[in-house]
């Protein structure tokens, strides 16, 4: 049965967790993009809230740092009408030695509905889904390089909103993809989406060698990889994740792989560039295009306060 082989799924095939972009179909995806544009109005509102989670308490668990993600995912609760507690890691008593299973369980003693997890592990947020009882939800807002659901989701949204269609796109992912979760959900997304070409551009060290499996092309140089393509998307440099020289500098980076204004135009003229963020100016981008016409990062900063909107309503309003 479906439910089986997905553990984000119930057994009608509805979505109850959001671990990952890996194997969910090209309908429960565009059911995600389709609700998060009803939602997309509600920031032009007075009062910007819907009651839909309304006597719901959704816990931000960060046990990794996090401003942009843990602030769109409070926004993006507090404007579904729920109660939203954040867990001052640092001072929780999973500092003082508590598992992370233990530390759930206390937390689903006082009612719990959502987690919102992120956590330097991958596979947390799947060890947590599997254990919290039926009615309470989990969403993955980044387990180790594995995913980042989220971020991926709202970075389709972003594209299908500028491009409408993924059919007969050429799409780039640049930069540090050995580390990024965001590339990992952003393929498995824009493959089931049906973009016409995804692309991996990167030096031999921060590129994986096993993503031509996962239906890529794979480019060790900037200029080809970026050619006529309609969506370039710029990765963080995430050095905190590197163990090892795998870079001579960051100034070295910049000269073969960072996107200027000159080699965007080795792109479609109406090619649009996205970042996951946080930026680094001068190192994977220069800040010409990041604030120039055709960067749409501070969209996708807009968008995804509705993007987890929708996750949030859509898998609370599913039983398991």
């Amino acid at each position: 049965m479906l439910y089986k082989r997905n553990p984000q799924l119930n057994k009608h095939g509805e979505l109850i967790h959001l671990l990952s972009t890996e194997g969910l179909s090209k309908d429960i995806l565009t059911q995600i993009l389709d609700t998060a544009s009803n939602f997309v109005s509600v920031n032009d509102r007075e009062v910007k809230k819907v009651p839909l989670l309304r006597g719901k308490s959704v816990f931000n668990l960060f046990f990794e740092n996090s401003t942009r993600t843990r602030t769109t995912f409070e926004i993006a609760a507090k404007r579904l009408s729920a109660d939203v507690f954040n867990l001052d890691i640092a001072r929780s008593s999973a500092s003082k030695g508590e598992t992370l299973l233990d530390t759930i369980d206390n937390l689903s003693a006082m009612a719990a509905d959502v987690f919102v997890v992120r956590h330097s592990e991958s596979g947390a947020p799947y060890l947590i889904a599997q254990h919290v009882a039926p009615h309470v939800h989990v969403v993955n807002a980044g387990d180790g390089r594995h995913a980042h659901p989220t971020q991926g989701l709202l970075d389709m949204y972003t594209i299908r909103h500028y491009k409408k269609d993924f059919s007969n796109l050429r799409v780039a992912i640049v930069g540090d993809v050995l580390h990024s979760r965001v590339a990992r959900s952003d393929i498995h997304a824009l493959t089931t989406l049906g973009a016409a070409e995804v692309r991996v551009v990167g030096p031999r060290t921060l590129v994986p060698a096993d993503l031509a499996s996962m239906g890529v092309r794979v480019f060790h140089n900037l200029e080809e990889g970026i050619k006529d393509c309609d969506v370039i998307i710029m990765l963080r440099l995430q050095n905190e994740r590197m163990s090892g020289a795998l870079l001579p500098s960051s100034q070295e980076y910049f000269k073969s792989f960072g996107l200027t204004e000159k080699r965007l135009e080795l792109a479609k003229p109406d090619a649009i560039v996205m970042h996951p963020g946080p930026i680094n100016r001068g190192v994977e981008i220069d800040s010409a295009v990041v604030d120039g016409p055709q960067a749409v990062i501070l969209s996708q900063v807009t968008f995804g306060i509705a993007v987890r909107m929708a996750v949030m309503s859509i898998v609370a309003g599913n039983e398991a």
